[in-house]
């Protein structure tokens, strides 16, 4: 197994990795690994962020994506009040056919290389399962199978998380009547999205869940006795959206044609450009930023394996999400700025006060 900085195992400048403590490649022969870590900040704690394995067109295309995922994991971190860093990897192939026990017992021992600086978990193109395999040569890891002595999926968690930053949002939008009676559209009938809409129509909402996949789209609608309303892609009138699949799906254009007033949902960087922020804020949109609302997995992961939490103060950690939306959204209105410089200010500032 071969560790080398990223900057000198793809010849890149280094000012490409500005702003990361930390980037290495890892090369193994043996079991065909290859992989990115990224460690952005540790000023609150170790970093803490997912493995993504996923195919590439290019070595350069991977450190794009964990550069901007671990910077990503910074923000989210530090907004869910969790003692730990940002970090994110990478592991480039398609999982479908590269995936081995060996290549992940390889990938354990990467992570493991870093004496606990990176504490890996389940992400794109890898699971639960998995993570009991990369457990067997590293201990710096999270969400691992019950079975194991893990937390499990965290999916439910992420979508109380969603729900209740998208309960603030509306409670900020509508008073008290919050989402009873309101037309929201899931975009994405996953786990997340899945449990998100039981959520929602137990508070008196209106659902519309969209996805491609036919089998999805029953599958919500067998789970919630056919109260949702399926379709292929989302159309309005909505009062709220929530992406829950792809990113980059949010801009003015395609919230304004929903004619949805709030934003809020699981999918990570849904933003295309940072420009859309100010122009949310301009058109009356209220987003509530994305790494806020979807903290919910990484807080109930690293609650009871990390930081051994008894469950029901991991759940009324997630629930706490709802406070710093409310939070988030009474910055941006007193300081009329859009809610993703002020997510940003609030990130700012605990990692100020952790460096002090």
């Amino acid at each position: 197994m071969t560790i080398t900085p990223a900057a000198e195992a793809l010849d890149i400048g280094d000012e490409v990795i500005d702003g990361h403590e930390e980037v290495l490649y890892c090369h193994d022969d043996e079991s065909g690994l290859r992989a990115i870590i990224a460690i952005h900040d540790t000023t609150l704690g170790p970093a803490l962020g997912g493995t993504r394995f996923k195919s590439y067109d290019t070595d350069q295309d991977a450190l794009h994506d964990v550069l901007r995922l671990s910077r990503g994991m910074t923000s989210k971190n530090a907004a869910a009040g969790l003692p730990f860093g940002g970090g994110k990897a990478v592991i480039i192939g398609d999982p479908r056919t590269a995936k081995t026990p060996e290549l992940l017992r390889a990938y354990g021992r990467f992570v493991d290389s870093l004496d606990g600086r990176y504490v890996t978990a389940a992400d794109l193109g890898t699971n639960s399962d998995d993570l009991d395999i990369v457990g067997e040569t590293t201990t710096h890891l999270t969400g691992r199978t019950a079975g194991a002595g893990g937390a499990g999926d965290s999916g439910p968690a992420t979508a109380l998380g969603v729900f209740s930053a998208m309960r603030a949002g509306a409670e900020r939008l509508w008073g008290e009547s919050g989402l009873r009676g309101r037309t929201v559209g899931v975009e994405g009938a996953g786990k997340v999205g899945g449990v998100l809409t039981r959520l929602l129509l137990d508070e008196g909402a209106n659902v519309v869940v969209a996805d491609p996949d036919p089998a999805a789209r029953e599958r919500v609608s067998a789970a919630t006795g056919g109260a949702v309303t399926l379709a292929e892609s989302l159309a309005g009138p909505l009062d709220v959206y929530a992406p829950c699949a792809l990113g980059a799906t949010v801009t003015v254009d395609r919230v304004t044609s929903l004619g949805a007033r709030l934003v809020c949902g699981a999918a990570n960087n849904q933003l295309p450009t940072q420009d859309e922020d100010a122009a949310l804020h301009a058109a009356g949109i209220l987003w509530v930023p994305d790494y806020v609302a979807n903290a919910g997995g990484v807080i109930h992961l690293a609650g009871l394996e990390r930081l051994k939490h008894e469950p029901d103060v991991v759940t009324a950690d997630v629930r706490r999400i709802g406070d710093t939306a409310h939070e988030i959204l009474s910055r941006s209105a007193d300081a009329g700025i859009p809610t993703g410089i002020a997510a940003d200010e609030l990130v700012a500032a605990r990692l100020a006060a952790g460096r002090g």
